[in-house]
């Protein structure tokens, strides 16, 4: 039984706000921005090379969640230093690197709303 993750609701008081986070300061491309029906929104953002979008939305009470309340997604990438560097020059306020052995190193960021994100790169020998 094949089941794939392919959209994470993120939920935002300001869909305007979010989205220019989200396309200039992190990068992630523009996939839809599109109002389905009177008082609803929907605006799909997918990060480069990811299966797995972030959506968006107002006048969805399947999606409704109290903003700022998703904590810890992961971006897994390859360089955290270089990625980091790059968020850091589009004005996202990135933390430091942390090393927690293993290979592992992670540095955070949050959204204008607090939803919280980890980069995450895993180093392999």
């Amino acid at each position: 039984m094949e089941m794939r993750l392919e959209v994470v609701p993120v939920p935002v008081t300001d869909i305007d706000r979010a989205k220019e986070f989200y396309a200039t300061g992190v990068g992630f491309p523009v996939d839809h921005d599109v109002r389905p029906a009177e008082g609803m929104r929907v605006v799909q953002l997918t990060p480069e090379g990811s299966a797995c979008s972030i959506v968006l939305g107002e006048g969805l009470a399947g999606l409704s969640a109290e903003p700022g309340s998703v904590r810890g997604l992961h971006l897994v990438v390859d360089d955290i230093d270089a990625i980091r560097e790059q968020l850091i020059e589009r004005g996202v306020a990135v933390g430091d690197v942390a090393d927690l052995g293993g290979g592992v190193r992670m540095a955070g960021f949050a959204d204008p709303d607090g939803n919280t994100w980890a980069l995450q790169e895993i180093q392999t020998q």
